[in-house]
C-alpha cells in the first residue's frame, strides 16, 4: 500500500525540484565556507546539500518531511534552517523545538538563526528581509546548493491579489517564482509547493503525525496578508465560486511568462537608446512601446542606485513623464537619493 495521496503529492513535488537542483549543479563538488567537503560514504564526489527553511508550520513541516524522505534516494544531503525573528515571547524556545523536530526527521545539519527585524517597509517586509538575509548567510556558510521554501498555491494567490491592489503592473501579478535568488545566486531558492494547496500540506502533516505550530501572526488582522487570507479570499470565493485560488495561481504563471518576455525585450532595447557616451536619448525612448520603455527606465534607475524593493510604479511613471509629457519640469527624486532629470534631449539618472 502506497503513501497517503497528500504525502505522495508533496513528495512528488519535492522529488521534481531535487532533480532540477541536480541538473543545475555544474560546479560540484561544493565546499562549505571554512570547512571540508562532506564525502559520499560510497566514495566519490562530496554530496550536495539542500536546506529547507522551516518555521514549524504545516507547509514547511510537510516540506521538511518530504525533503528528508526524497533527498537520500538522490544522493543529496538534507538540512534545515529555522529563523527566530524575535517578534513574539518565547520565540527562541519555539525555534529550538523546530530544530528538534527537523533533527528527528533525519535532517543534518540543522540550525536556528536569530535575527533582528528592522522597520523599513513595514513589519511584514522588514521580517521578510531579515529572514532572507539569514537564509542567505546560512546557505553561503554551509555551501548549500539550494534552499527550499514552503510557499503554497494559496500563498501565490494571495501574492497576486496583493500585487493587484498595489497597481504595480504585470510583474507584481506574476507572484512568486518557482526559482529565485539574488545576484550570483539566482537559482538558490526553490518553491516546490506552488502547485500544491495549503490543505494538502496540512493533511500530509496530519497523516504522518507531524506536530505543527500555527503562527498567531497568520490570523492577526493587523497584518495585510492575514486579512486577505481570512476575509478577502473567502469573500471572493463566495462571490465568484470555487476555483479562485487556482485561477489566480494560473494568472501568476501567465503574467510571469509575459513579464519575462518584456524584460528580455527591454534589456535588448536599452543598448539602442543610448548615445556614444552611454546617456539615454529621450527621442529614442519615446519611440519604444510604453511597456518596454518603462522597463528600460526602471533598469536605469536601479543601476543608478535606487533599491528595487522601494521602487514603485508611481516612481517610474514620474520618470516616464520626462519623456512623454515634457513641460520643462525639474528633477524627479527617487528612492536611494537618485535623481532623474531631462537635459538637452538626454535623460540623466544619477545619485544626488
Amino acid at each position: 500500500m502506497g503513501p497517503h495521496p497528500a504525502v505522495a503529492a508533496i513528495r512528488l513535488a519535492v522529488r521534481r525540484v531535487l532533480h532540477d537542483v541536480l541538473t543545475d549543479l555544474t560546479d560540484l563538488p561544493r565546499t562549505p565556507a571554512g570547512g571540508a567537503p562532506i564525502a559520499d560514504p560510497r566514495g566519490g564526489a562530496p554530496l550536495p546539500l539542500v536546506l529547507v527553511a522551516c518555521s514549524g508550520g504545516a507547509d514547511s513541516m510537510a516540506l521538511a518531511s518530504a525533503l528528508a524522505f526524497e533527498a537520500p534516494k538522490l544522493g543529496i544531503r538534507a538540512g534545515g534552517i529555522t529563523v527566530d525573528h524575535g517578534l513574539q515571547a518565547g520565540s527562541d524556545l519555539r525555534a529550538a523545538e523546530v530544530v528538534t523536530r527537523m533533527t528527528a526527521l533525519g535532517l543534518d545539519p540543522v540550525e536556528s538563526v536569530a535575527v533582528r527585524v528592522g522597520r523599513d517597509g513595514g513589519p511584514e517586509a522588514a521580517a521578510r528581509d531579515a529572514r532572507y538575509g539569514a537564509l542567505d548567510e546560512a546557505a553561503d556558510r554551509l555551501g548549500a546548493a539550494a534552499v527550499l521554501l514552503g510557499h503554497t498555491r494559496d500563498d501565490q494567490a494571495e501574492t497576486v491579489l496583493l500585487g493587484l491592489a498595489r497597481g504595480s503592473g504585470i510583474r507584481s501579478l506574476s507572484g512568486m517564482a518557482e526559482v529565485s535568488g539574488g545576484p550570483g545566486r539566482s537559482h538558490r531558492y526553490r518553491r516546490p509547493f506552488l502547485q500544491v494547496d495549503r490543505q494538502t500540506a496540512r493533511k500530509a502533516c496530519m497523516v504522518q503525525s507531524l506536530p505543527v505550530w500555527d503562527d498567531p501572526h497568520n490570523i492577526d488582522p493587523a497584518y495585510t496578508r492575514s486579512r486577505l487570507r481570512h476575509e478577502g479570499l473567502p469573500a471572493l470565493e463566495k462571490a465568484l465560486g470555487k476555483g479562485v485560488v487556482e485561477a489566480l495561481a494560473r494568472t501568476a504563471q501567465l503574467s510571469r511568462d509575459d513579464a519575462d518576455a518584456l524584460d528580455a525585450w527591454a534589456a535588448e532595447a536599452e543598448t539602442g537608446v543610448r548615445d556614444e557616451d552611454g546617456r539615454l536619448e529621450c527621442a529614442k525612448l519615446y519611440a519604444l512601446p510604453p511597456a518596454v520603455r518603462r522597463r528600460v527606465l526602471r533598469r536605469a534607475v536601479v543601476a543608478a542606485g535606487s533599491p528595487s524593493g522601494s521602487l514603485f510604479a508611481r516612481h517610474i511613471e514620474e520618470v516616464d513623464r520626462l519623456i512623454t509629457g515634457w513641460r520643462g519640469q525639474g528633477a524627479i527624486n527617487l528612492p536611494g537619493r537618485v535623481e532623474a532629470q531631462r537635459q538637452g534631449g538626454r535623460l540623466v539618472i544619477r545619485q544626488g
